[in-house]
């Protein structure tokens, strides 16, 4: 008894050893409802996530929180359905766009971290396959999911400053589950992925990349150049970023302490990007054969691209800008509440 109860100790020591810390957690349990989006502003920035990236409709045409939309091997008792559609033109931009901002005080850019989530779609207001989709990606996109590309539209397809190195096919009512591994040090981008309830393995390791971010431009969501007026929705789940090891198992962050009672002091304001103009895209004129979970491969040259890989303008918007992570200026068990300059808009 006393060998089997010290072989247990130690395989949970090892366990607790070789899980990162999370240093930010989307969590949806975190949200009772949908509407608690709604509580976020410039001037109230509370919550897991800043929510601003959407159409002109209200909310509930956007998100909607349920224990359904839940990876059950994740842990969350929540799940999100995050759905697009013709009304989803956000700050004068033709493309469709929902997404998700992180909303913390950490850095989340800098060392070795992981950022993982679970995507999944279903047989019902499936994305479209012949328009290029953007998901889960940051604003300079070095590293992103997309769908509706070349060579195989019908892929979630990996990319790394554009260019698609990985590949599995979209299955419909399937978990994926990934971890982008950016070491943001070396300047490298690698990818762990699995399905279902399996746990995360090494599909891609890492390659040079532009790693950077200001913590608040990873876009949680879908950008899509979609011309039609059919309504798609997205499903996702176990959303958080930790520092290295990483965490293979499926597990959600979990709910990081309460949420601020207050805004911040003064009339703060802020945006999550950088302003770049539309004008600003890079067409991908590689390709890369469709692989499953464990295969990659080099891009190869080709010709044409139909349709191509657009790199696009994505969250500029007026008045004044989000320069880099903020300071805390005081503390709750981890949350924070930050003070911003003000800045006069232009």
């Amino acid at each position: 008894m006393k060998s089997a109860l010290g072989f247990l100790a130690a395989s949970l020591f090892a366990t607790v050893a070789h899980a990162g810390t999370v240093l930010w957690s989307g969590d949806f349990d975190y949200y009772s409802s949908e509407q608690d989006f709604t509580n976020w502003s410039w001037s109230s920035q509370v919550g897991e996530y800043q929510w601003y990236i959407y159409g002109s409709g209200p909310v509930t045409q956007y998100l909607d929180i349920d224990s359904s939309y839940a990876n059950p091997a994740v842990g969350e008792t929540n799940g999100l359905k995050l759905s697009i559609d013709q009304t989803s033109h956000w700050n004068g931009q033709a493309m469709w766009r929902t997404e998700l901002i992180p909303q913390t005080n950490a850095n989340l850019g800098t060392g070795h971290l992981y950022y993982h989530f679970s995507v999944k779609r279903s047989s019902t207001n499936p994305p479209l396959s012949n328009y290029e989709h953007q998901v889960v990606f940051f604003e300079s996109h070095f590293t992103e999911l997309k769908y509706g590309i070349s060579p195989n539209g019908t892929n979630l397809q990996w990319c790394v400053e554009s260019q698609p190195k990985w590949s599995t096919p979209f299955n419909p009512d399937t978990w994926y589950n990934f971890a982008y591994d950016i070491d943001f040090s070396a300047g490298t981008v690698g990818l762990y992925a699995s399905t279902g309830s399996d746990p995360l393995q090494r599909v891609a390791n890492n390659i040079a990349a532009s790693t950077s971010t200001n913590s608040a431009d990873w876009h949680l969501g879908v950008l899509a150049f979609d011309q039609g007026t059919v309504r798609e929705d997205w499903y996702f789940s176990g959303v958080y970023v930790e520092q290295a090891p990483i965490t293979q198992n499926l597990r959600s962050g979990g709910i990081l302490g309460a949420a601020p009672s207050s805004a911040p002091a003064s009339s703060s304001t802020q945006t999550s990007t950088s302003n770049r103009t539309s004008s600003s895209v890079r067409t991908t004129t590689s390709s890369t054969r469709s692989l499953g979970p464990g295969t990659t491969t080099s891009p190869r040259s080709s010709t044409s691209s139909t349709p191509t890989s657009t790199r696009a303008s994505t969250t500029s918007i007026s008045g004044s800008t989000q320069t880099h992570w903020g300071q805390p200026m005081f503390v709750k068990p981890h949350r924070y509440i930050r003070i911003y300059m003000q800045k006069t808009p232009m």
